[in-house]
């Protein structure tokens, strides 16, 4: 029901000037959100350096 709803008003702002230009606007923040969101998600993917050998280590020691 949304994407039919944003369909529809997409078609009706596409018919005057100042519309198209208001969707291009969006369309390029939209763009720009994405990108930065799946810059974030592989930026989280990458194993960080843990404290866990160091501890292990420190339990070996007698």
């Amino acid at each position: 029901m949304k994407k039919l709803l944003k369909l529809l008003v997409a078609r009706k702002m596409a018919t005057t000037p100042l519309g198209i230009a208001a969707l291009g606007v969006g369309w390029f923040l939209g763009r720009r959100r994405k990108r930065r969101r799946a810059e974030r998600e592989a930026q989280h993917n990458v194993p960080q350096h843990t404290s866990t050998t160091h501890e292990d280590v420190r339990a070996a020691q007698p």
